[in-house]
């Protein structure tokens, strides 16, 4: 087994940051790539087979009953009828294809972000500071941005195809650079 470190270095607003990287921690991204892919796959499985997922009630009893600072905005969206619905398949069936689209790297990056976002509105959502800021939600928040920023979909992903997919004498990412968003 061949092993090495790679140096990371990264500045931002000036101030640079830099670290070695133990080329074994691949498998650890890959790991943490598929069991956050794996929750929340299995997560949006469970709420689309059950067929009586509703958001309802907790946007509109949880965030007040638990103190969340932005209580208000999850009672308006339950109490607005079009949105209740949009989240009645929005929250399932996202969380169904980005698990899949985490668990086989594709798009990866893209679900990546989804994922944070919808982790952002839980953390909001299931406010609950009585042990600290940082909870299970803040912290798969955290999994999915480390899984977008590694470019987890290149390590025994589909991701690392796609982006070399020939157009035109040109690779995907090459001819397409603003796919780096979306893909790795």
């Amino acid at each position: 087994m061949s092993t090495q470190e790679v140096t990371l270095r990264s500045t931002l607003a000036g101030f640079t940051a830099e670290g070695k990287l133990h080329t074994l921690s691949v498998w650890f991204i890959l790991a943490l790539r598929l069991m956050i892919g794996l929750a929340f796959f299995q997560s949006g499985l469970d709420k689309v087979l059950s067929g009586s997922f509703s958001a309802a009630g907790y946007l509109q009893n949880a965030p007040p009953a638990n103190g969340s600072p932005v209580a208000g905005l999850f009672v308006a969206m339950g109490e607005t009828p079009w949105f209740v619905d949009f989240v009645n398949v929005a929250v399932p069936w996202g969380e169904v294809f980005i698990g899949l689209g985490v668990i086989f790297g594709v798009l990866t990056r893209f679900a990546a972000f989804w994922g944070a976002f919808m982790m952002l509105l839980f953390y909001l959502g299931n406010w609950d500071i009585s042990h600290g800021y940082i909870n299970g939600d803040f912290a798969y928040m955290l999994v999915f941005l480390s899984v977008a920023a590694f470019g987890a979909g290149r390590i025994l992903g589909l991701d690392s195809y796609i982006e070399q997919y020939d157009i035109g004498g040109e690779s995907l990412i090459e001819r397409y650079p603003w796919m780096r968003y979306l893909l790795g």
